[in-house]
């Protein structure tokens, strides 16, 4: 695969940036640190969509009756972090028709080698992929068209999204050549960039430093959800995995200690210092007490994040206003997007 960066440098419009978060497990402070206090930051800087991606859940089995309530605690999490609905915007995927449609055109540019190549397919498909949805196969084309559906440029991304953001350039860079000139319309679509600077920290597991803290882990132990009270969270802090020896002198010593790096990181992280000011504080320590003040740190600065979660999530008729207003805004940044996209193919219906 390859882009046309001259699609990128003439490309005239906003500079947008889009991101789109599952509704699956609860989120915990892995992705809060990881993402949230992020997007809450680039809100001032840049305009934002966040999107409750929905429709991507279903690539993979639900459970009955669940997906609306996840939905609503994703945008509780969103709104607790500290994303401002005056701001940018917070909606779920299935109120914009664009998105579909969009992504069925994109089928129809995106080639099939191009999609066989996503490894994220291989890996949640499995051995038996033939037994997988078609929706997870064409994944890459849904998100291509949740993307370009605004016209974002910017897409913060991890490292398990990158192949598919490139992707979503490739597919950005065929249609703009398919159906340029003559018609005019070389640059319609921009090939959004990564956006990888900024706060991001990376949290692992409290029950193994090896592993990402995830939401899918059976152990709720291995992560501080965003909804766990103080006394949870000092529970869990206190019980996270060490090794045997104490707290380092300084950061060269944290190598082969993926537990004790993990936690001077979430230290560092929440109290917006450094892994070396972290140790210089607690060098030589036991883990017993530095885990008591990591513990006091955590608490106080996730209290007002889950204080908040907690009053979201209890007035769900408020988060379903607030996602309707950012999805009447979002639609009317894609509606005239897809105006010219099917004028441009030569569609002359338009969506429902």
């Amino acid at each position: 695969m390859s882009t046309n960066d001259n699609s990128t440098k003439n490309y005239q419009g906003p500079d947008r940036v889009f991101s789109g978060v599952q509704p699956t497990g609860s989120l915990h402070l892995g992705n809060y640190l990881g993402a949230l206090k992020k997007f809450a930051a680039l809100q001032h800087e840049h305009e934002c969509l966040f999107c409750i991606v929905d429709l991507h859940a279903l690539t993979m089995p639900q459970e009955h009756g669940k997906l609306a309530g996840q939905t609503r605690h994703i945008a509780a999490a969103f709104l607790a972090a500290g994303v401002q609905p005056d701001k940018a915007l917070v909606y779920a995927q299935s109120a914009i028709p664009a998105h579909t449609e969009l992504a069925w055109y994109f089928n129809c540019v995106a080639r099939m080698g191009w999609v066989q190549r996503m490894t994220q397919f291989k890996d949640k498909s499995g051995k038996n992929a033939e037994a997988a949805s078609v929706g997870l196969f064409t994944y890459p084309a849904l998100m291509a068209a949740d993307i370009l559906a605004y016209k974002a440029t910017h897409v913060p991304v991890g490292d398990d999204q990158k192949q598919h953001l490139e992707l979503a350039r490739d597919i950005a860079a065929k249609f703009n050549h398919d159906f340029g000139e003559p018609a005019g319309e070389p640059n319609f679509f921009p090939l959004p960039e990564p956006l990888i600077d900024g706060p991001g920290a990376r949290v692992m597991s409290l029950r193994d430093g090896t592993k990402k803290m995830s939401k899918s882990d059976p152990s709720d132990a291995s992560r501080i959800n965003l909804t766990d009270d103080p006394d949870t969270i000092a529970k869990k802090i206190r019980k996270a995995k060490t090794d045997t020896g104490s707290v380092p002198g300084s950061v060269e010593e944290l190598a082969g200690r993926p537990e004790i790096a993990n936690l001077v990181g979430i230290y560092s992280a929440l109290s917006d210092t450094t892994d070396a000011e972290v140790l210089a504080q607690h060098a030589g320590s036991q883990f017993g007490p530095f885990k008591n003040a990591l513990a006091d740190v955590t608490v106080e600065a996730m209290r007002p994040v889950s204080d908040l979660m907690r009053r979201y999530l209890a007035d769900p008729d408020e988060l379903d206003r607030i996602m309707s207003r950012s999805a009447d805004a979002a639609r009317a940044i894609s509606e005239p997007v897809m105006v010219d996209v099917r004028r441009i193919i030569g569609i002359h219906g338009s969506a429902a």
